[in-house]
């Protein structure tokens, strides 16, 4: 067995138990996964503060003075442990509240120590509560090192010494113990390295853990990054070529009489120049003999929608069925009724399959399926299911495909033979263009980045509490005018409960300050039974009720264009991505609309940065991509299930620059050597297989 691939248990200093809390905690098995569980930040200790300069709050201090005393104060779960330094300018205190009976015994009186942690103010005095603490001996006192790396950490392993110093003894221990040219090789063709003058793999391992200098700190990063970026990217543009190469799809040579008859007769609309450039994209790959695999994405109300028809319509006249499939009923009926009316006078069957459609009227469905009677099917999960057989499904479309697990995507493969049906995946959520080569970058993307002319731009604003009043007013008038109002609050994940007495709260607030009989409101929460909520949300559609109340159950799908007003309770608890779904509920008729964010005066910098986005744009690609930097990647909607995105050290959302250079690399690298088989590639196949061994693939599917 190779040293790094030693369970963690047998690292010196680790033993059985904190191995067990190193892999519940951090999911470390081995010594290799010790060393990429990176640094998050790094603290410079070359620098040593005086006790008299201590006064702020909160700033990260290191002292070196004599330790004076040593005490425990207090009884029971007030017991702490209080220690004194001393330096030649003062006296300051240490307060432990944890760990008090191993450090009583370890500390003593009279000895030089380097102390560092963060200081604290208690009775306008300052004290450095939990510091690191460390006798002052030869080595330390000629430490070379610059900075010091502070790793992520939790309350269990702080307790049992697995705080950033005891991993740095840890990671000092793997370092002393391996062989650097041996246990970790290098990855990257000499070609490459040289190209791109990156350090050593080796090299970058043990700076990125240990630096000496900015300069030493920044070369690892760069080239630790790039190398996960690269292998990611080699990754899926093998799938990408692969799929091509192999998986043999569904020829559509011809353009019809039902795609010419609906383009020429019932179009609502004149196509955008960004709709028909990505309808001419997806003709050809319908056409080449590949399957496709094709990722459409676009802003709120850029007509997506229509793009999806006109390509079902190419898979009709071509002699196949085609399926539609939205994440919730709402939206999927909402497809439905829009296709039909769409279609109507021209002689193609559409049909609605859900977990509501049952008895002798679901049997009749799944017949007329399986006999080709059935054109276009639009339905939700229950598509999915065993028992729903096309006679030959030539194109599966799936709207917000972020909803959908892998698994179920890939029974869509299994409909249709002798190939698998062409597959397009539509997300109304713009997606950073680094994130979309990563998350869908085995996929092509079509982008629709224009507008139909007439949509208006909502005006959005920001308003307090003590606003509460002038926003009632404005809803007021909004109502004379005819119009319709939304206001949404947020869905606090651990309490449905809490969420239903935040939405009730405010509907009995409304119903104070809203004394307006003749109105009429709709209430919509995620509680409700699916024919109580359709019910409501079909009086609202049919402008029987003025207001609906709700949770963000309409965040996608509804479409009522005499909707003007959105107001956002809470604003600060929503994501920049949701805020802006929400936001394109309205500014779907023909008159000007509005979003209130609304909030109370206590923001985080975070939560100010995020509505100040939303106030200054409408464009949502430009609210992913604040979206990226101000979440990170690992916290973007759909991002943890692709199982694509499993980074340790780089960030989509700042390292945009290293993912471009290290895609075109990787394209550079495939164009000329695709099955990785030239002797100066030789390092770059044995990784890959090596990789292979832990990857489930499932991109095949998108």
């Amino acid at each position: 067995m190779k040293k790094l691939e030693s369970p963690i248990e047998y690292l010196k200093g680790v033993g059985p138990a904190k191995g067990e809390l190193l892999r519940k905690e951090l999911g470390v098995y081995t010594f290799g996964d010790l060393l990429v569980n990176y640094p998050f930040r790094y603290v410079d200790k070359t620098k040593f503060h005086k006790v008299r300069d201590l006064n702020t709050a909160g700033a990260e201090v290191q002292i070196k003075g004599i330790l004076r005393s040593v005490n425990t104060i207090g009884e029971g779960g007030k017991k702490r442990l209080v220690a004194k330094l001393r330096d030649d300018t003062g006296v300051v205190e240490l307060v432990w509240f944890r760990g008090i009976h191993w450090l009583s015994r370890s500390l003593e009186v009279g000895k030089e120590y380097i102390v560092f942690g963060k200081v604290n103010e208690f009775n306008r005095k300052f004290n450095i509560p939990h510091p690191e603490i460390e006798a002052v001996n030869l080595q330390n006192a000629r430490e070379e090192s610059t900075f010091s790396p502070v790793y992520a950490s939790t309350e269990k392993l702080n307790n049992r010494g697995l705080d950033s110093k005891g991993r740095r003894k840890l990671l000092k221990t793997i370092f002393e113990q391996i062989k650097m040219g041996e246990d970790l090789p290098e990855n990257l063709p000499d070609y490459m390295i040289e190209k791109l003058k990156l350090v050593p793999h080796s090299l970058a391992m043990k700076n990125i853990h240990f630096p000496k200098s900015q300069k030493e700190l920044d070369l690892a990063r760069f080239r630790l990054k790039f190398e996960e970026l690269f292998f990611l990217q080699l990754r899926l543009l093998r799938i990408k070529r692969r799929r091509v190469d192999e998986v043999r799809g569904f020829v559509f040579k011809v353009v019809g009489d039902y795609f010419h008859q609906f383009f020429n007769e019932k179009l609502p609309f004149e196509l955008t120049g960004a709709q028909k450039r990505v309808v001419k994209e997806i003709r050809r790959d319908l056409g080449a003999g590949s399957q496709m695999n094709r990722l459409l994405q676009g802003d709120v109300g850029s007509g997506k929608t229509i793009v999806a028809l006109l390509s079902m319509l190419i898979a009709i006249d071509n002699g196949y069925q085609a399926v539609l499939v939205a994440p919730t009923e709402i939206l999927a009926q909402q497809h439905y009724i829009g296709i039909s009316e769409d279609l109507e006078g021209i002689d193609l069957k559409v049909a609605f399959l859900a977990g509501s459609v049952k008895g002798k009227k679901r049997k009749l469905l799944l017949e007329e399926l399986a006999e080709g009677k059935i054109n276009i099917l639009v339905g939700t999960h229950a598509v999915f299911e065993d028992p729903v057989i096309f006679k030959n499904l030539g194109l599966a479309i799936i709207d917000e495909q972020h909803r959908f697990g892998v698994a179920q995507r890939s029974k869509l493969w299994k409909k249709s033979s002798p190939y698998p049906a062409h597959i397009m995946v539509m997300s109304a959520t713009p997606i950073p263009r680094t994130l979309a080569m990563t998350l869908y970058g085995d996929l092509e993307v079509s982008v629709i980045d224009e507008l139909p002319p007439g949509r208006k731009e909502i005006d959005t604003s920001h308003k307090m509490e003590g606003n509460r009043l002038r926003v009632i007013g404005f809803m007021k008038e909004q109502i004379k005018l005819g119009r319709q109002i939304y206001i949404v609050y947020p869905l606090i994940e651990e309490s449905e409960k809490l969420d239903l007495a935040n939405l009730m709260s405010g509907y009995e607030t409304l119903l104070r300050d809203f004394p307006m009989p003749e109105y009429q409101i709709s209430i919509v929460h995620g509680r409700m039974k699916a024919k109580e909520k359709d019910f409501e949300m079909q009086r609202f559609i049919k402008n029987e009720t003025q207001i609906m109340i709700a949770t963000t159950v309409i965040e996608v799908g509804v479409n009522v264009p005499n909707a003007s007003v959105m107001i956002i309770e809470n604003a600060e608890r929503f994501g920049l991505s949701q805020l802006h779904q929400l936001r394109g509920r309205v500014g779907r008729g023909a008159e000007k609309s509005y979003c209130i964010l609304m909030t109370s005066y206590k923001l985080s910098d975070n939560s100010k940065e995020r509505l100040a986005t939303m106030v200054r744009t409408n464009n949502g690609f430009e609210i992913a991509e604040a979206d990226l930097k101000l979440r990170g990647s690992g916290n973007i909607e759909g991002t943890q299930q692709s199982g694509v995105i499993n980074l340790n050290l780089a960030d989509l959302g700042t390292d945009q620059k290293i993912l471009t250079t290290a895609r075109a690399v990787a394209t550079q690298i495939l164009e000329k050597d695709p099955k990785l088989e030239h002797p100066a590639n030789a390092r770059l196949a044995a990784h890959m297989r090596k990789k292979a061994k832990n990857i489930k693939v499932w991109s095949r599917i998108s």
